[in-house]
């Protein structure tokens, strides 16, 4: 299997032409060598195409499922529930799916070993985490513990599930108030739209039921911030890193400059780190 196309380039598609999205298209528009946008999904085309053809993008509009044909790079950018119909083409076609909603992938492992049958990759890439590389090293040997606060905005909770399951009320609140503390596992169902980032650090160390998370919404900050502390035998490290948030609260401008970085080094003659 080979990434690149007759003319040398990598195509890329994106699924979803969110806030993420748009932004990962955008800067595609001749802006990293060797790398073109060759097709999106959207769930309203006509607005989909509007944009485009705005932005000075000619690419086609396609059903999620169809992407796979245009592209050997898939960017999700959808709603997770759509994760399989996007995924299963990509994988069994041997090619490259970078996946933002790592909590998807919760209920759906075994798309791994589709991708190992057919010599395909999921890539998880950083996005609005830190420290990725640290833990990859780190679970080389043995981590003793890991553990993840989040704190955000009040706004960036708003409609969580948990919240509405439990009753909890955060309109108004003037300190900060912790509205969760626990395994990974847990959040990822109680506040799917923000904790993509506690997944992908399981993923990375020592799995979603023993990674140790805290969910703060706090009304004394502007940013999303998450701190990770990591112990184990090879080293210990703490490392917190503050989000400028988009025009969605609950997603920071680094997530979509994440997904350049793993595109840019897919063609880049040198790569550093891990």
């Amino acid at each position: 299997m080979t990434l690149n196309n007759h003319a040398g380039v990598i195509r890329v598609g994106i699924a979803g032409l969110g806030t993420v999205g748009r932004d990962v298209a955008a800067a595609l528009n001749g802006r990293i060598h060797g790398v073109a946008l060759s097709a999106v999904s959207a769930r309203n085309v006509e607005a989909a195409r509007d944009w485009l053809r705005e932005a000075g993008l000619d690419v086609p509009v396609v059903g999620i499922d169809q992407l796979e044909p245009h592209c050997d790079v898939v960017i999700e950018c959808a709603p997770s529930a759509l994760m399989r119909r996007l995924a299963e083409p990509v994988l069994r076609a041997g090619k490259k799916l970078v996946v933002l909603s790592s909590g998807a992938m919760l209920d759906n492992m075994d798309l791994i070993e589709l991708a190992d049958l057919h010599g395909a990759q999921i890539i998880v890439p950083t996005g609005a985490l830190l420290g990725l590389d640290a833990v990859k090293a780190a679970a080389e040997g043995r981590i003793e513990s890991v553990k993840m606060v989040s704190r955000k905005p009040v706004e960036g909770f708003r409609g969580a599930p948990f919240l509405v399951a439990n009753g909890i009320d955060i309109e108004g609140i003037d300190v900060p108030k912790r509205l969760f503390s626990g395994k990974a596992r847990e959040a990822a169902t109680g506040f799917p739209a923000n904790l993509n980032v506690a997944i992908s650090l399981s993923l990375a160390g020592i799995g979603v039921d023993q990674t140790q998370l805290e969910i703060w919404a706090d009304p004394t900050i502007q940013r999303n911030t998450h701190t990770i502390t990591v112990v184990s035998d090879s080293a210990s490290f703490s490392m917190t890193i503050e989000n400028i948030p988009t025009s969605n609260p609950k997603t920071g401008r680094i997530t979509a400059q994440s997904v350049l970085a793993v595109l840019r080094q897919m063609t880049a003659p040198m790569r550093v780190g891990t």
